[in-house]
């Protein structure tokens, strides 16, 4: 598909299922039109016209570097192994970019956010969605699995990952769990509390390793510490800046 279409498809069909729960389902009273939209919109389109382009390259560069026998094992067994492998990948990438200080410079992008919705989740610096996608892919490959015979989930998941940032308030019980819950992931973007909650799309992982956390109450503030409204080339920037 053309990137322009892809961006006018993606953008539209996610506004359609995620505005309305977001007025109907509101987690937080925040403006729909808030002051730092127009940056996160901004992002979405680099996200749809640029980057997808990118991580296409990326992986099929990784693909022609690993070179393994793929297992002659049914798509239900290798389905699931590449998502519980890939979803492996992605928890301990996501906690090294908030460990080590050089990744958590530009993963501290997607945190600048101080009002969360689904267009906010779109707010990524393109060298922290290469590594993200990297750490979910190359576990997958090196076990000679084809990301095609997951893709139905894969775009699926793509999906919620727009969805645990919205701006709403649903009980989804143990599907939460094991998919992702927007009320997790707001915990995740809390500005004064301790880290928690870095399975994105595998929150059982949170469990599993002791980061799981589930908070009581919206009472706490998104974004990261003394972090002001910045534009759109001021944040792409910000991980070159003197510390």
């Amino acid at each position: 598909m053309d990137p322009v279409l892809d961006l006018f498809v993606g953008a539209t069909f996610l506004a359609l299922v995620l505005v309305p729960l977001e007025r109907v389902f509101p987690a937080r009273a925040q403006p729909h039109l808030r002051r730092e939209i127009a940056t996160d919109l901004a992002f979405l389109v680099l996200q749809y016209i640029v980057m997808a382009g990118v991580l296409t390259s990326v992986n099929d560069a990784v693909r022609s570097w690993i070179s393994m026998p793929v297992p002659p094992w049914p798509l239900w067994v290798r389905v699931p192994l590449a998502v519980l492998v890939g979803d492996l990948g992605l928890y301990w990438g996501h906690r090294l970019s908030h460990a080590v200080p050089w990744m958590w410079r530009f993963h501290a992008v997607h945190h600048t956010a101080r009002t969360l919705d689904w267009v906010a989740a779109h707010r990524e610096h393109p060298l922290d969605g290469i590594w993200s996608q990297l750490t979910f892919n190359v576990p997958i490959l090196l076990l000679g699995l084809d990301l095609e015979v997951a893709m139905p989930l894969l775009v699926l998941r793509g999906v919620w990952a727009a969805f645990i940032h919205s701006n709403v308030a649903l009980p989804l019980g143990p599907l939460g769990l094991l998919l992702g819950d927007p009320a997790l992931h707001r915990r995740h973007h809390a500005r004064d509390a301790p880290p928690a909650n870095y399975g994105n799309l595998a929150p059982y992982l949170d469990r599993l390793f002791g980061t799981h956390h589930r908070p009581a109450d919206e009472a706490y503030a998104l974004g990261v510490p003394a972090a002001p409204a910045r534009g759109f080339l001021a944040l792409l920037l910000s991980p070159l800046e003197p510390r």
